[in-house]
């Protein structure tokens, strides 16, 4: 009897371990069918030239134009151009109420005349005490005069002598007041420091105006030769310092959207200027501040431009000739992770997730070259993204990380990490930023552009 159940009990095992393998290969194909299969597009590796730009907005201005304040003040009396006028050199441009500057020069001159007469007095003043003091010496030295007498004269001689120094100090004060106040007459009339046109007109006639010589005076107007144009852009301070004198760079002006103008850098500004974007939330916080510095670039192309026009400048900053490289959208980042027993600084790397928060990876891929050294951190720090791209491998993805150089608007060179051919996946844009991992399965066709809407 012991026989029949032992057999009836190693069937049942039997039976019970077939049931339990059947059970997880109908379970692992339920899963595999349930395994996400993303739509994807590729491009392969190729080589290619690029030119990396920086772009930056700002204004056209005139190369040259100066802003005419007057150097005195008073009332407008004469203000023979408008705005947009054409002027020549020397052409009028202002005149003020010269009044109370020709009575000041009338003042001097009366000033000057007067201390001309008593420079002329006192030099015969001192003429004649001269010749009393050489007599008084020389009857002095013969002993036919007394040395109190001797020293009387001397003494009038001294004073003679001093006043008509005096006097001829008087005549130069009266000369440079007279100078002055022929000056500041002078500069009641304005006239054009160059050729040009009255881009801006700020006064008009009638209006008093004050003069530069204690304070800012009044911009009457601004004068500009609008025969040489500039771009003034300004550029954050992570790109000013790709930027070099003498580089190319392509305009876009908003009043000629139809055109592009090639314009040269010509000069980079060595102190920034500070703009303010707000302060940070919650009390206490600080103003942050994005530093930008102003770079002029001369238009080569002459056109009807306008002081003040909008302008996109997109400067050359750096050329690679045939170079391997992927369309930009296909380098992303992800975030490293360790595998179990192994710390940082190892050659392994493992997806953690990516840096729009993706589910994790189980997959270690290892690293090789340039692009996938050790991930360089201390026990303790977090992990810091690295940038891959995913290869098109049959129906899978394979995540390989790369090491970039430049980059224009379409494509990235990469200077590690690939060979040319591969295949890569360049879109959807929901798919390389955060859907793909290591080996996911995919398939290529057209993305759903409406769907590709909604994931951003």
């Amino acid at each position: 009897m012991a026989k029949p159940k032992s057999k009836r009990r190693r069937r049942i095992i039997v039976l019970g371990a077939i049931g339990v393998v059947l059970a997880g290969l109908t379970l692992a194909a339920i899963f595999r069918k349930r395994e996400p299969v993303i739509t994807v597009q590729t491009e392969k590796v190729t080589h290619r030239n690029i030119t990396e730009i920086v772009v930056a907005n700002g204004r056209i201005q005139p190369v040259l134009q100066v802003k005419i304040s007057p150097e005195v003040s008073g009332e407008l009396i004469e203000l023979p151009v408008r705005e947009g006028q054409r002027v020549n050199k020397g052409d009028l441009l202002v005149k003020i109420k010269p009044d109370t500057y020709i009575a000041n020069v009338k003042s001097a001159e009366a000033q000057y005349m007067s201390s001309a007469s008593g420079k002329d007095l006192a030099e015969a003043s001192m003429k004649k005490a001269g010749l009393e003091f050489k007599r008084h010496e020389e009857l002095f030295r013969g002993k036919l005069d007394s040395e109190s007498t001797f020293l009387e004269f001397k003494t009038g001689y001294d004073v003679a002598k001093a006043q008509f120094e005096s006097a001829v100090h008087q005549v130069d004060v009266a000369r440079a007041s007279l100078d002055r106040a022929k000056e500041e007459l002078a500069k009641t009339t304005i006239s054009s420091p160059l050729d040009g046109t009255v881009s801006k007109l700020n006064s008009r006639l009638g209006e008093r105006v004050v003069g530069t010589a204690m304070m800012t005076g009044t911009e009457i107007m601004i004068v500009s030769d609008l025969n040489e144009m500039e771009a003034r852009v300004d550029i954050g301070e992570i790109d000013v310092v790709l930027i070099k004198p003498n580089q190319k760079a392509r305009l876009e002006v908003d009043a000629f959207r139809d055109r592009k103008f090639k314009g040269t850098v010509t000069e980079i500004a060595n102190s920034s200027k500070d703009s303010g974007l707000g302060s940070g939330g919650g009390g206490g916080g600080q103003s942050q501040e994005a530093t930008k510095f102003e770079v002029r670039i001369r238009v080569d192309e002459k056109e009807n431009f306008r002081p003040g026009m909008s302008v996109t400048a997109e400067i050359e900053t750096r050329y690679r000739s045939n170079v391997l490289s992927v369309p930009i959208q296909s380098v992303t980042t992800r975030l490293p992770r360790e595998p179990a027993g192994k710390g940082p600084n190892t050659n392994t790397v493992t997806v953690a997730e990516n840096t729009s928060g993706a589910a994790m990876a189980a997959d270690v891929y290892p690293t090789s070259g340039t692009a996938t050294n050790k991930t360089d951190r201390k026990a303790g720090e977090p992990p810091k993204p690295i940038e891959v791209v995913f290869l098109a491998t049959g129906d899978q993805a394979k995540m390989v990380p790369v090491k970039r150089g430049i980059a224009d608007d379409a494509y990235v060179e990469i200077v590690d990490g690939l060979k040319e051919g591969e295949e890569v996946v360049s879109g959807g844009y929901k798919a390389i930023s955060r859907e793909l991992e290591d080996s996911m399965k995919i398939k290529k066709g057209a993305v759903d552009k409406d769907k590709e809407k909604e994931k951003k």
